[in-house]
């Protein structure tokens, strides 16, 4: 099934085979993946100021926003091969993939299986080869998910991403992030959290085959994407490079978009050989 609107500014809103989408700007095609819990809406800093140098796709991804629940025990391929068929339905051939947590994992996944479709990838706070008490702490938080995510849940997912208390300064992304995990489809959060928690060392060993320029960035005071993650996925990637933000936690992308954003065109640019 397919449905498109054009929204403001020339943007355009759709739903192709249970996936929601939107696209907006011109130029060299570049996608935004989100993590779990949010939805494409999550983007916004990015795309506002991205649209201006690139034709910008965001998407929800399976189980998120507007579209359709994954398999009830998914692997990351189904949520690459998402990607892959809005691509075809977009006609894009190849493009500049971003992704945030979970989209990152996605994002490298998709790279990796679909290299030629892929001008450079970009990992933000992405998770790599948890610690044992690192991998323990997420499958805890991934086994007491039942029929909903509980408002326990949502305040210790916005202490982790934001501190404890949220400095005043973020309050209001704070409740736009809260809003979302307060509203997001409850199954489909479980399943795709079971994978997230279950899928940093889906990586390990295959990222020296990642032949496109790479960038793996996270902030300084992410604990569970951390600067550690990110040296070691770019120190085996070949054309990696690790990049960490000061004083800044798991998300940057809205807690930080000028900088994020500044880093991205910078980096695009250099893989784009401009």
């Amino acid at each position: 099934m397919k449905h498109e609107t054009v929204t403001g500014r020339g943007s355009v809103s759709g739903v192709f085979d249970g996936t929601a989408y939107s696209v907006a700007g011109e130029g060299p095609a570049l996608v935004l993946i989100h993590g779990v819990g949010m939805n494409r809406s999550v983007w916004a800093p990015q795309v506002d100021a991205l649209q201006l140098c690139f034709r910008v796709v965001s998407y929800d991804m399976l189980g998120h926003g507007g579209s359709r629940l994954p398999e009830a025990s998914p692997a990351l391929d189904e949520y690459a091969g998402q990607l892959a068929a809005l691509l075809d339905h977009l006609q894009i051939d190849a493009a500049h993939v971003v992704g945030h947590s979970m989209g990152s994992l996605i994002a490298l996944e998709f790279a990796l299986q679909y290299p030629q479709r892929v001008a450079s990838v970009v990992a933000l706070n992405a998770v790599y080869d948890r610690t044992p008490t690192q991998r323990a702490a997420v499958m805890q938080r991934a086994a007491s998910l039942g029929g909903g995510l509980e408002q326990p849940s949502i305040d210790a997912t916005v202490a982790r991403w934001f501190d404890d208390p949220v400095p005043a300064h973020l309050e209001q992304v704070a409740e736009l992030v809260r809003s979302l995990l307060a509203t997001v489809n409850p199954e489909g959060y479980a399943r795709t959290y079971r994978l997230f928690a279950s899928s940093d060392q889906a990586h390990v060993g295959r990222l020296p085959q990642l032949t496109v320029p790479a960038l793996f960035m996270t902030g300084e005071c992410d604990p569970n994407s951390s600067p550690a993650m990110s040296h070691s996925m770019a120190a085996a990637a070949p054309r990696g490079r690790a990049e960490i933000i000061a004083n800044e936690r798991h998300m940057m992308n809205i807690t930080a978009p000028a900088i994020v954003n500044q880093r991205l065109v910078k980096f695009i640019r250099e893989a784009s050989g401009a």
